[in-house]
């Protein structure tokens, strides 16, 4: 069981620009998590809101959330039909601790026939990696917060506000498995939809054509780079385990050992061992800032592409209901009908299409704000790592040197 303060998170909407549109810098409702506590099956989040907007009861208060309840406020918003014209926020991904729990388990099963100091090594930095997959999990789930509360619709929506300040369990169920089908079988039509509305008809609109095309090209740029960035926090991972068994044979050695090359061996054991713990933050810092940076606008991006798409599906109706019109107009028959559909399918087509351009801009605005941010703090964060570097590769030298010498 793991209780943690996040106050920090990842997306500090107070540093970011105003676009046109929607006013990032927007205070009237200032969400985060400030506590979470982990059990064996469920994450228990504490969020805390600050307000003056007078749809709420009260200006401060705090409620108690599991991951099931985000997702109902993520599919409530999505299925609300006045939000069609908007990016819907990407719901955050569910905890999943399993790989940390079953390396654990395997290290206690393991525990025999390795060292004492190869066994806490090796506990000290699965425990590593298993807190900073919580602290990716809360910041993921907070930020799908911080999204709704800068958004001008999405926060003042009924069920955010219940979500934020109701303090009693929403009794909210996962999805059974009938409705699991149901979202597969959605899913695989929306894909074939996709394929034939989004990706094949161009658009008659300039605007949405280059963007368009530019979301697709975009999708699989900042796709490979996901894969990149992870590859590359993975190596890094794997550098620093290979130093704890490094580190642990040369004090193995060490120990038999009578002569000065034992103290050589426990100096530089003991610079692989900072070395170890340098490579294993360096791996955590390349994933909060740069993989989950990369993974979250790779889903945001799917969220705007969807955007596209449903705006796409609504000029399909538009047609559809031109052409029944005209139908209609020949036979003489059912003709005011026909007019109505017509007349909504138009009024809903012209609507989303002037709140998803809004929309994409303010999606570009927010995007290139937070990579400019979070890259920053990467690139300080290597700065910072390359000292400690050469600091360890300058002590190991010196130790070489101080051995040679004598």
């Amino acid at each position: 069981m793991n209780n943690i303060s996040t106050s920090n998170s990842i997306d500090n909407t107070s540093n970011r620009p105003r676009s046109d549109t929607i006013d990032l810098n927007d205070q009237s409702l200032q969400v985060d998590i400030s506590d979470a506590l982990s059990e064996k099956d469920r994450v228990k989040f504490t969020i805390h809101s600050k307000t003056n907007m007078p749809e709420f009861d009260k200006n401060d208060f705090s409620v108690v959330r599991q991951h099931e309840e985000f997702l109902w406020l993520h599919d409530t918003i999505s299925n609300n039909e006045l939000y069609l014209g908007y990016i819907i926020p990407p719901p955050p991904p569910k905890p999943d601790f399993d790989a940390s729990r079953d390396k654990l388990q395997k290290l206690s099963d393991d525990e025999e026939i390795m060292t004492e100091s190869e066994f806490n090594k090796m506990k000290e930095e699965l425990e590593a990696e298993y807190l900073a997959t919580f602290k990716k999990t809360v910041a993921m789930h907070e930020i799908f917060l911080q999204r709704l509360a800068a958004h001008p619709e999405f926060k003042t929506d009924s069920s955010f506000r219940i979500f934020l300040q109701y303090e009693n369990d929403l009794s909210v169920r996962g999805k059974n498995k009938r409705e699991k089908l149901a979202d597969m079988f959605y899913s695989l039509s929306k894909s074939a939809d996709d394929m034939v509305l989004f990706n094949t008809q161009k658009d008659i609109d300039e605007f949405f054509e280059h963007e368009r095309l530019f979301i697709n090209e975009y999708l699989n740029h900042i796709r490979e780079c996901t894969l990149k960035a992870d590859t590359m926090t993975k190596n890094h991972k794997s550098v620093a385990d290979s130093y704890i068994k490094i580190s642990s044979g040369l004090m193995q050695l060490a120990s038999a050992e009578n002569s000065n090359l034992k103290q050589f061996l426990i100096k530089v054991a003991e610079c692989l061992e900072k070395a170890r713990k340098f490579e294993g933050k360096a791996a955590s810092d390349e994933d909060l800032k740069l993989s989950d940076t990369l993974r979250y606008y790779m889903r945001d991006t799917n969220a705007a592409k969807s955007l596209l798409y449903r705006r796409s599906k609504c000029l399909h109706n538009y047609e559809i209901a031109n052409r029944n019109l005209d139908k209609a107009r020949k036979n003489n028959k059912d003709v005011s009908i026909a007019e109505n559909q017509q007349q909504e399918a138009c009024e809903k087509y012209e609507k989303i299409s002037k709140l998803a351009k809004q929309e994409l801009s303010d999606f570009k605005v927010r995007r290139v704000a937070a990579f400019k941010k979070n890259f920053i703090d990467f690139v300080e964060l290597q700065i910072k790592d390359a000292k400690v570097t050469f600091n360890l590769i300058y002590a190991y030298f010196f130790v070489v040197v101080l051995f040679i010498t004598q």
